[in-house]
C-alpha cells in the first residue's frame, strides 16, 4: 500500500507525464533542422549554378514533391537537404558528364514558413515565422500553453520530402527555454506541426 501512495499522488498531481507513441528526444534528434544551417524545403527558389558551364545552370523552384529538374540529370531530391549538401550531391552525379565540375547552390527566395500548432495551446492554428525559428518562436506565436498543458509534453512532428515516415521530436518547457545544445540550434520546417499535450 506505501508503494502505491507515491504513485497515486504523482498521477494526481499530473506531475508524472507519459506521451502516447514512441518519440525521440529533440537534443537526441539528428535529422534535418538540428545543425542551425538553412534546410531546403518545397516552395524555395534555388540558383542551381556550375561553374563556366551557363548551359548545365538552372534557377529553379523545389517542387511540392521535394525535387528539382535539372539540366543532364533530370529531378534530384533537394528538400530536407542544405544547400552546400545539394551542391556536393549534384557536383558528385554531374562528374560523368562534365570533367571536374563545380557547382554552387544559393538560396533566393525560401518559403514563407508557416507552422501548425496544435493542441494545449491559447491560439491553436497556422502561424507564420521567420526563417529559422524554432519550436518556442512557434509556441509564443500560438499565444503559450494553455493552463492545461504537460510542460513536458512538447512534439514535432516531422516528416522529411521523400520519406515516408513521421519522427516524433520530443521536448520538454525547460529545455526549450534554456535553449542549450541541439534544442537550442533546432529549427522548424514549412511541413512540421508542433503538438502541445
Amino acid at each position: 500500500m506505501t508503494r502505491a501512495l507515491p504513485l497515486l499522488a504523482c498521477l494526481l498531481a499530473s506531475a508524472c507525464y507519459t506521451p502516447r507513441g514512441a518519440f525521440v528526444w529533440g537534443d537526441a534528434y539528428r535529422g534535418p533542422g538540428t545543425s542551425g544551417e538553412y534546410v531546403i524545403v518545397a516552395g524555395d527558389l534555388l540558383q542551381v549554378t556550375v561553374f563556366q558551364q551557363e548551359a548545365n545552370s538552372a534557377r529553379v523552384r523545389v517542387r511540392a514533391d521535394g525535387r528539382v529538374s535539372l539540366p543532364l540529370l533530370n529531378d534530384q531530391l533537394a528538400a530536407g537537404k542544405t544547400p552546400a549538401a545539394f551542391a556536393a550531391e549534384v557536383q558528385q552525379k554531374l562528374r560523368p558528364f562534365i570533367n571536374n565540375p563545380l557547382v554552387t547552390v544559393s538560396l533566393e527566395e525560401p518559403r514563407p514558413l508557416t507552422v501548425s500548432v496544435v493542441g494545449e495551446v491559447v491560439r491553436a492554428g497556422t502561424h507564420p515565422l521567420e526563417a529559422g525559428a524554432g519550436v518556442l518562436q512557434a509556441l509564443a506565436a500560438a499565444g503559450g500553453l494553455s493552463e492545461f498543458a504537460h510542460r513536458d509534453g512538447i512534439f514535432v512532428l516531422r516528416t522529411v520530402a521523400g520519406s515516408a515516415t513521421t519522427t516524433r521530436i520530443r521536448f520538454t518547457w525547460d529545455q526549450l527555454s534554456r535553449a542549450e545544445g541541439r534544442v537550442g540550434q533546432f529549427t522548424l520546417m514549412a511541413s512540421d506541426v508542433v503538438v502541445v499535450e
